[in-house]
Parts: structure tokens; sequence; C-alpha cells
């Protein structure tokens, strides 16, 4: 007797698996997929497995994790169709995972050079729309105490309140500090403009007692410009 034939099975006859939320309870968050967290966070009433498709596909269009940390709530909705809420929680839940990368169980992170703030921070303000200012600041030790973002908006000296620069590192008794700002213009070259913000913020560090020790721009993912590096701004030692 000939044998029967074998036909390859379609997506949905295969045999289903238990569900993320399913999958969640008994193994625990590390042995799911990224597809299953992502379900997971979709979930609104809907069966997990429905969403598992959803799921893979916007891992797909954006590149995984990295890609969807650059897609705000208004593009999630409209791309895939997901609710308010959904994307509201996608967004989220990346920077919740940013901020927790960010910290460290045992310690602080230690600036020693530029790069290493450069690194810190790259990922995050390199894909920023508006031009953010923030200050790193730090301990007596060059460890890191907090990063808060003074103002959002075009950075120059005439909108530039020198005096809210330092209004946290005076509360959190920081010696020191490294202030950033981006630029998405692509432009390395520092304007001067930002000689002369770099000028402000660096003689008032010295009346209040907070040492600036640097000022970067940094353009995009990659690139950064260190402004002691190149003499600009800060009084020649």
């Amino acid at each position: 007797m000939p044998a029967a034939p074998v036909y390859p099975l379609r997506l949905t006859e295969l045999p289903l698996g238990p569900q993320p939320h399913e999958r969640l309870r008994h193994s625990g968050p590390a042995a799911l997929s990224d597809a299953e967290l992502l379900a997971i966070l979709l979930h609104g009433g809907v069966p997990d497995a429905n969403l598992l498709p959803l799921a893979r596909q916007m891992l797909i269009d954006h590149g995984g994790w990295k890609g969807l940390q650059h897609a705000d709530t208004a593009e999630l909705r409209c791309r895939h169709g997901i609710s308010e809420a959904n994307a509201a929680a996608i967004s989220v839940a990346i920077e919740i995972g940013r901020r927790l990368l960010m910290t460290s169980s045992d310690e602080s992170p230690r600036i020693r050079c530029p790069a290493d703030v450069a690194s810190m921070l790259m990922a995050d303000m390199g894909h920023l729309d508006q031009e953010h200012l923030r200050t790193v600041l730090l301990d007596t030790n060059n460890r890191v105490m907090a990063i808060p973002t003074i103002s959002i908006g075009v950075v120059n000296s005439a909108a530039l309140c020198v005096e809210n620069v330092f209004k946290e590192a005076t509360r959190r008794n920081a010696t020191a500090m490294i202030v950033v700002h981006n630029r998405h213009s692509g432009d390395p070259t520092p304007s001067p403009d930002d000689i002369l913000v770099t000028q402000q913020i660096a003689e008032a560090g010295i009346r209040v007692g907070c040492d600036v020790l640097d000022h970067l721009i940094i353009i995009g993912h990659r690139h950064y410009v260190s402004m002691r590096e190149h003499g600009l701004g800060f009084p020649c030692t």
C-alpha cells in the first residue's frame, strides 16, 4: 500500500502549547521568548495565543527591543492597530528596563573620562526629537548620583537659567557635574552659543562650589564632542 502523502501543517493547525500567561506562572519570565513577553504586554482580554503573531511581527518590523524603544505610542498604534493602553505599556516597560540598566545593584558607575558619560547616555539621548539639557551629578569619588533633565527645547544662552542647572546639584550636595545636551542636526561643530553656554555654567560652578568637569554634545547614536577636550568654554589650565 502506498504511503499516505505528507502535507505541511498550516500555522493554525500546529498544536498549541501553553499560553504565555500560563508559562509565566509555571516557569517565570526568564523562560519566555521575546514574542511571549510582548504578547503579555499586549494582553487585554484577548487570548495570548492570538497575540503571538502580532508580537512576533512587531519585533521583526522594529528589529527587536532595541528598535521598539525608539517607537513612540502614536507610531505603535497607527502601524500595528493596538490600543493606546497597549502602546503605553510597551513604552513604560522599555523605559523601566532602560532605567534599571543605568543603575547597579552594588554601586553607581564611576566616571573616568568623557567616553564613560557618552556611552551611558548616547543610546537614550541620541534619538530624541528635541534638544535635552541634562547634568550628570557626581560625588567626591566621581560616582554618578543622579542625571536630572534641566531643560527640553533649544539649548542656548538666551534661554538658559543657570540657577536651574545647579538646583538639583545643590540639593544633593554634588561636588562635580558634567553637562550633556543632544543635537539632532547631525553637525558636530560646537556653535559660538555652545561655547557661551559652557562658559556661563563653568563660571557659575566656581561660584556655587560644584566643579563643572565637561560639557558633552551628543550627536546621534555614535558620536559626541567634549568641549573640555577641544578647549572650548573652559578656562585654560
